[in-house]
């Protein structure tokens, strides 16, 4: 028997989709679909300070000029903020996470100053400068009001999992025909990433994998650009006691001169192309998802 699965897109409104954010949805829209699921629309609008409200109402026009439909009410996380900052209370309760002092300028000092700064795949990760203070020295500085995240505490949460539902693969499907494939896990691929900081709240990993778990997403489909980030959000289902959905990173879209597309195109946005006379259908052709 075939898993109803339940899908979801979702976009933040910082620009207008391009043909990449068409090819995640249509994707995510059709195993729903074919399999007699759900298919959910989330809108990723933490950030406030990129986020706008024209976008948003241009990606819910544009979906629909696709010819997609969802289940249930649009799910913005600007409505949600409360829930997130709960669970991250929880986490730091528990002593998974810790209070960061550093900016930029200290970070980048550090990192310049080491032989070997530990590598993620975008560069040097968070040295743990902060990881090393003491909890009286961090209970003085909070006190005193100094601003600071929340970060997460990578060795910390998997000490607490000890040899617990890390051990072992993460289920995934790379490329656009969805073959399956197990990757090993690396739950500290990113490092200790943020969790919290004042200007916006709570971060898109823990929001992302709350509203997963409280939706009963069961398959994600995104692109492979954020195949890094499924590593720690796994980490932060596990201490969470979620279950996990499955995963399926497709290739990226890319222009002529294999250029990954990315908001900043506007070439290749839906509108541009829509306004050009590109019809729905023909979009799907050039994506080869024309069934």
């Amino acid at each position: 028997m075939t898993l109803a699965e339940i899908t979801r897109f979702a976009p933040s409104p910082t620009g207008g989709l391009h043909l990449g954010h068409a090819y995640s949805a249509l994707l995510a829209h059709t195993a729903a679909r074919d399999t007699g699921g759900r298919f959910l629309l989330r809108i990723e609008d933490i950030d406030a300070g990129r986020c706008r409200p024209e976008y948003t109402a241009q990606i819910i026009d544009e979906l629909q000029w696709l010819g997609l439909d969802w289940d249930g009410p649009v799910r913005r996380q600007s409505a949600r903020i409360d829930a997130y900052r709960c669970e991250l209370e929880a986490l730091t309760v528990r002593r998974l996470t810790y209070p960061c002092f550093c900016t930029r300028r200290d970070i980048a000092d550090e990192i310049s100053g080491m032989q070997s700064a530990p590598q993620g795949p975008e560069g040097p990760l968070y040295p743990g400068i902060c990881r090393r203070l003491d909890e009286s020295a961090r209970a003085m500085r909070i006190a005193a009001g100094e601003p600071h995240a929340v970060r997460l505490d990578i060795a910390a949460c998997l000490q607490h999992l000890g040899t617990g539902p890390l051990d072992g693969f993460l289920e995934t499907g790379r490329g656009p025909d969805g073959e399956s494939g197990r990757i090993t896990l690396q739950p500290g691929m990113l490092g200790d990433i943020v969790l919290g900081r004042r200007d916006v709240g709570v971060s898109y990993h823990l929001a992302v994998v709350i509203d997963d778990h409280d939706q009963g997403v069961t398959l994600v489909t995104r692109g492979e650009d954020l195949f890094a980030a499924t590593h720690v959000q796994r980490l932060l289902q596990a201490v969470l006691d979620f279950r996990a959905p499955r995963y399926r990173h497709h290739l990226l879209i890319r222009d002529a001169s294999g250029r990954r597309l990315a908001k900043r195109d506007q070439a290749q946005t839906l509108a541009a192309l829509r306004a050009s006379g590109m019809s729905a259908a023909a979009v799907r052709t050039r994506l080869r998802l024309n069934q």
